[in-house]
């Protein structure tokens, strides 16, 4: 009988069908498995739109996934028209977490929702019809009930009702909420049980404010997905209120409650009201260009009308924040007690601020010996937020600060110390995005000569030669590809002397030239430093060579530690900040602006959206303001963040985002047809290249298959308003600095779209991952990557004393140069932090979302992606005990696993979670 109705349904227009089929359509599509199989693959659009829209569709705005560490179920009762015309009664579960700050958590309001309960007024649910009736062309009225309580235990607490709905209600398309209690609650599902098929899960994920709050109601919808054009009748002026709920009005100051989405520039970084020394400009105009971040509405400064004041805490939409068993066991509190009780603790017990380490035996005992705290007034406090760090020297008595010895100086205690490893760590290291192939020689500067002195570089064809030992002429050098650089020239000469004028820190502009030795091996050949005309000063520039006499050899030592400070700084503040965190919240504010909860591009991107504007508004509370850890620990000093807006203006391109594009513009690779992922790399053995790859080509197939399944017509594309709206809104509104550029993808046809998302998607998991994870593991022992070089080179402008101490304890020199206990201390303690992965946190084709398991097409894909992911994971493994990658593989060589898809809970060196939340 139900195959029967099924095939009818599948032909019939709606006009001619019953309205029992319209039920046994709700049924079956939220029946069970073996029913949805029967369902065709792809509604018709052309000869069913009808039929599809009597289908029923209740949609999830999902937030940032669970919450809490417990939770309550209110149920409801509802009754939905029978195949026989009849009404049949279904119960429906609300699952309530119970939070810390939330549900049942204030002494104040707590009698008041008892008693709600008592009375069984916790949740006001309204059932809302997907079609409109067909008499009238209104919304049908919707069917409404009280929940009652029906137990509480630790976890849950469970409310009941009944409803009857008429039999010409038809499918049930969402639920609209009211939270009678006084306290905002978080809502994780709502199931309607009772069914002839089984219940109907609906995955809330939400915050759900109370009444005395905010008087609008809450909508979800089902979790059946539709692009705006094949909305069902009854939903689409709910689809189009909730965006506009979400929108906003722009004004005002947003509340904690508050679920507006909404842009403004960076300028909050600045504290001009607190000193002046603490003004820094608005990053995000003509002048600083950069990518936008979410509006807050706080009040502007007294001494500039142009910045926001600051707070204690940053406003971002309520689901975007983090789950309390994060909150409680990993980011967000544990972060804020490092920045603002650890390191003030630290600045207590290492009392001089330009105190470098005396000896390199003091840096050892950071790991062996630790730092002694003193202790905190809250008893074993340091223990419940960091307790892998900090231990309690006796009961009582001060607490350690204990270091765990980063795995790479537990491999090889001297790695650092070796050109190899300095030259290894480009390809499969921190920061594996700068190094570029060299196609124009000679090296010359873009910059104006008038301002910045000769551009003309001084590494020559004549050095390079005599370095290289004759192997090759320079000529043929560079036809066969061999040589490679790491240039913050350019970027950083704009900045040195203004940096060179702050106490404790120095930058230079800085070349490296390397050689791709027979083997597949880097070779550092030639370091060049530049300090551009200062006052009465001409420029002054040195190269610095692999030598093997001790003055050469202690040169190049400290050359390298300046170049590692360069790429430290630009790895921070332009491939990790800027390219992934900063550059990602512009989408996930449009996404929520212009894309439906219901619809599928939404529900696609959504899970590499957690967590990341929450992390982004602690990184402007604590780590990039005016002041903050980068600025205080890093080279560029208070330029750190205005410097990051430099390389957005001259170097950001969203197509060039994309893993095969960037690595064609630096020259890593180039198109072949022929070749594996299309692309030949230029050096075959380049582990972030060769794992990032797979993992790129896994992400395009899955979205390919999830996006061609809901747009089979290329038109659908181009005429899907919602989608438009958020694709001009990244570029116009996310990115308004950059948005008359002509190297914007256009979004026209199944493949463009494809393309946008697969960037998107790599940039929040793949790209994120590589340049985060092992920020402990490699930057742990900071000698590997000092964050900021203190002094200048011996050989610039020296005096005859300083010279003269160089010569007769270079190792001194070195550790001037390395930065000073407190902040190398302070960064170990925040990168172990932000190199941790949460206990909740969702990886890479990990899990499957409610709305992709209902729908067998897209359950398929996911499948397939979960299973490359898989061989991905095989092929590393393998990859990692292949002796013949020695830029991966060799005696005391931390194996690369960065792009490894899972990871367990801690600093672990692998994982590639969904999105970008640490």
């Amino acid at each position: 009988m139900m195959n029967s109705q099924l095939q009818k349904l599948n032909h019939a227009p709606s006009s001619l069908l019953p309205k029992s089929s319209i039920h046994t359509n709700y049924l079956i599509s939220h029946g069970s498995p073996s029913l949805i199989n029967i369902l065709p693959r792809h509604p018709v659009r052309q000869n069913d739109h009808n039929k599809k829209k009597s289908s029923s569709c209740m949609v999830i705005r999902a937030s940032s996934g669970e919450r809490g560490s417990s939770a309550a179920v209110s149920t409801v009762t509802t009754t939905i028209t029978s195949t026989e015309n009849k009404a049949v009664s279904v119960k429906a579960v609300v699952t309530v977490q119970v939070t810390a700050g939330g549900f049942l958590s204030s002494i104040v309001t707590r009698p008041l929702d008892e008693i709600t309960d008592l009375l069984g007024k916790t949740l006001l649910l309204e059932l809302v019809s997907a079609e409109l009736d067909p008499k009238t062309g209104l919304e049908k009225d919707k069917i409404k009930g009280y929940a009652h309580k029906a137990s509480h235990n630790d976890d849950e607490v469970i409310y009941e009702s009944n409803f009857t709905i008429p039999a010409d209600f038809g499918a049930v398309g969402a639920i609209e909420v009211e939270n009678e209690h006084h306290k905002e609650i978080f809502i994780k599902t709502i199931d309607l049980q009772g069914f002839q098929n089984g219940s109907v899960n609906v995955p809330c994920n939400s915050w759900v404010h109370a009444k005395f709050d905010n008087p609008q109601k809450r909508i979800f919808f089902t979790n059946k997905s539709y692009i705006p054009s094949e909305t069902p009748s009854g939903l689409k002026r709910l689809r189009e209120l909730e965006l506009e709920n979400l929108r906003g009005n722009g004004e005002g100051e947003r509340k904690t409650t508050d679920r507006i989405y909404d842009y403004d520039t960076y300028n909050d970084l600045g504290d001009p009201d607190s000193k002046d020394e603490l003004a820094r400009p608005v990053l995000g105009s003509k002048e600083h260009p950069y990518p936008r971040r979410c509006r807050t509405g706080r009040p502007r400064t007294k001494k500039d009308p142009l910045s926001e004041k600051r707070s204690s805490s940053v406003y971002v939409p309520r689901d975007e924040e983090f789950a309390e068993v994060k909150q409680l066991t990993f980011s967000a509190k544990t972060l804020k007690s490092v920045l603002h009780a650890l390191l003030p603790s630290l600045e207590t017990a290492l009392l001089n601020p330009d105190l470098g380490f005396p000896y390199f035996t003091a840096i050892d005992s950071l790991f062996n010996e630790g730092v002694t705290l003193p202790k905190p007034k809250t008893g074993g406090f340091f223990q419940t937020i960091i307790p892998r760090l900090v231990k309690t020297i006796t009961d009582g008595g001060d607490d350690l600060l204990l270091f765990e010895t980063p795995e790479i100086i537990d491999r090889d205690k001297f790695a650092w110390f070796r050109d190899e490893e300095f030259s290894r760590q480009t390809l499969a290291g921190l920061n594996p995005y700068s190094i570029e192939l060299i196609t124009e020689w000679p090296l010359k500067s873009k910059l104006d000569p008038e301002i910045y002195g000769p551009p003309e570089s001084l590494i020559t064809t004549e050095l390079v030669e005599k370095e290289i030992k004759g192997c090759m002429t320079v000529d043929e050098a560079l036809k066969r590809k061999k040589m490679f650089i790491l240039d913050y020239h350019d970027l950083y000469m704009p900045y040195v002397n203004k940096v060179r004028e702050i106490e404790g820190t120095t930058l230079y502009g800085s070349r490296t030239l390397l050689f791709l030795t027979e083997d597949g091996t880097l070779r550092p050949v030639a370091i060049e430093l530049t300090r551009p005309p200062v006052g009465d000063k001409p420029q002054w520039k040195q190269v610095f060579t692999p030598t093997w006499d001790a003055t050469g050899c202690w040169l190049w030592r400290l050359a390298k530690a300046h170049v590692c400070a360069h790429d430290a700084g630009y790895h921070q503040l332009v491939i990790h900040w800027l390219r992934t965190h900063c550059a990602t919240e512009p989408y996930i504010i449009a996404a929520n602006r212009q894309l439906s909860a219901m619809h599928p591009i939404y529900r696609l991107l959504h899970p590499h959206f957690r967590y990341t504007m929450e992390i982004n508004a602690l990184a402007r509370e604590s780590l990039i303001n005016a002041g903050g850890i980068i600025e205080g620990c890093f080279s560029p000093a208070k330029y750190s963040i205005e410097l990051s807006s430099a390389a957005y203006d001259q170097l950001w391109r969203f197509d060039m985002e994309a893993l095969p594009a960037d690595l064609i513009r630096r020259g890593m690779a180039v198109e072949d047809p022929t070749a594996e992922h299309g692309l030949k790399l230029t050096i075959e053995d380049y582990p972030f290249a060769n794992d990032g790859l797979i993992l790129w080509d896994a992400i395009k197939e899955w979205v390919g298959d999830y996006v061609n399944h809901y747009y089979p017509d290329p038109t659908l594309v181009e005429s899907d308003t919602e989608l438009q709206g958020w694709w001009t809104e990244v570029r116009t509104k996310g990115h308004a600095d950059k948005k008359d550029e002509p190297w914007w993808p256009v979004l026209k046809t199944p493949e463009n779209l494809i393309h946008i998302l697969t960037t998107i998607i790599w940039v929040t998991a793949g790209h994120h991952a590589a340049v985060n994870f092992g920020q402990y593991m490699y930057a742990g022992y900071f000698p590997n990557r000092p964050t900021i070089a203190r002094t200048n080179m011996p050989t610039e402008d020296p005096s005859e004393e300083f010279f003269k101490n160089f010569l007769k304890k270079p190792e001194m020199a070195l550790l001037m140069c390395f930065p000073s206990q407190i902040q190398a201390t302070k960064v170990m303690a925040v990168l172990d932090v932000l190199s941790n992965h949460s206990p909740d946190e969702e990886y890479l084709g990990e899990k499957l979302e409610s709305s992709w398991a209902e729908n067998p097409v897209i359950n398929a894909a996911f499948e397939r992606f979960n299973g490359n992911l898989k061989r991905l994971e095989g092929i590393i493994d393998e990859r990692n005990t292949n002796l013949k990658l020695k830029n991966r593989v060799g005696a005391g060589v931390v194996p690369y696993e960065l792009l490894k898809p899972l990871s367990t809970p801690g600093v672990t060196g692998m994982g590639v979670p969904n999105s970008i939340s640490i």
